[in-house]
């Protein structure tokens, strides 16, 4: 049997949802190895997104890709001494600053030559019938710490909210009138790109729908780029209820604080969605081009919708054609899955 390790370094993945559900695997490290050193690299926004999991101890931010940003992040790793790298990502950039921070032990997904050449532990993608399969994430990852010998802990998503974000989210709210009152939290917009996006109409009239049947306010958070806050205001200026539009979001910090004060969330195949499961909240999904098994997980308080056309999943960011895939996905059923989650409307 190898050594136990002593510092074990996680490459986060990019994407907000897959950060979140990378949370098992590092708490199954965290429960094999309990006197190791866990850290996590990864973007700079995701440190107060899982800020306090305490399934490691230090964050450490890419501040810059460029090569030399690159050459002296993998200079301070070399210095760090670790034992481990275990690289969720499938990019080639995830696995080369551990290579050159020389880390003996390199684990990850193998999808071609030059990946392989940069591991030490190898897994092919998921294949069936000799074809590529999507595979729950949460899965994916599990099966890196497995092939390292790590036993599974669990499940579950792992967020921490804290007091000063709760404190912010109170005070924003406060100021558009908004004190206990349940709210139906909204997050209309998608990084991925437009492929992803229900139209605007829609939200809309399932906001409506929803407030009107189950007395909750609508709040509508964009992300904090400008695009995202434009489909926002489209979104707002379509709602018939009484609602408020957020249109200076805050942190992802403070995006936990405002997921776990909702009552239901209704977003498109994002982040939030996620960072709803690991809070316990119910959400709605409206899934675009995305294949569903990627995050076909932790179901029981999640209502996940799409329409069956041929096209889909695609996988694209833009639709070539008439982006049917969410087009043809109707308020009604949204209302109809708050309905579900929420308990039947009373009238």
């Amino acid at each position: 049997m190898s050594e136990a390790p002593r510092r074990i370094l996680v490459r986060c993945p990019n994407p907000v949802g897959d950060a979140v559900m990378a949370t098992p695997a590092l708490r199954a490290l965290r429960e094999a190895h309990p006197d190791a050193e866990i850290a996590l690299l990864g973007a700079p926004q995701h440190a107060g997104l899982l800020r306090d999991v305490p399934s490691f101890d230090e964050y450490i931010r890419i501040d810059g890709r460029s090569l030399a940003a690159i050459a002296e992040r993998a200079r301070a790793l070399r210095a760090r001494r670790f034992d481990w790298a275990v690289i969720l990502p499938d990019s080639h950039r995830a696995a080369f600053e551990p290579l050159l921070a020389r880390i003996p032990r390199r684990a990850g997904y193998a999808r071609d030559r030059l990946r392989r050449a940069m591991l030490t532990d190898r897994l092919p993608p998921p294949r069936e019938h000799g074809r590529r399969v999507a595979l729950s994430m949460i899965e994916r990852y599990l099966r890196i710490t497995r092939m390292l010998g790590v036993p599974d802990a669990g499940d579950r998503l792992e967020l921490v909210v804290h007091d000063p974000s709760r404190e912010r989210v109170a005070k924003q709210l406060a100021r558009s009138g908004i004190a206990d009152e349940p709210i139906l939290l909204v997050t209309p917009g998608a990084s991925y790109g437009a492929s992803k996006l229900w139209p605007p109409r829609s939200f809309a009239e399932a906001c409506d729908g929803i407030a009107r049947r189950h007395g909750l306010l609508p709040v509508v958070l964009p992300a904090p780029n400008p695009d995202e806050i434009a489909i926002a205001h489209e979104v707002s200026s379509d709602i018939e209820t009484r609602h408020v539009l957020i249109d200076q979001p805050g942190s992802l910090e403070d995006l936990k604080a405002m997921v776990e004060r909702c009552a239901l969330l209704l977003t498109n195949d994002t982040g939030p969605r996620h960072v709803a499961v690991a809070l316990d909240r119910p959400v709605v999904t409206l899934m675009g081009p995305t294949d569903p098994r990627h995050t076909h997980h932790l179901l029981e308080r999640q209502r996940v919708l799409w329409e069956d056309v041929p096209c889909r999943p695609c996988g694209l960011k833009t639709c070539p054609i008439d982006h049917r895939c969410l087009t043809r996905l109707s308020p009604r059923r949204a209302i109809e899955a708050a309905d579900e989650l929420l308990g039947a409307a009373a009238g």
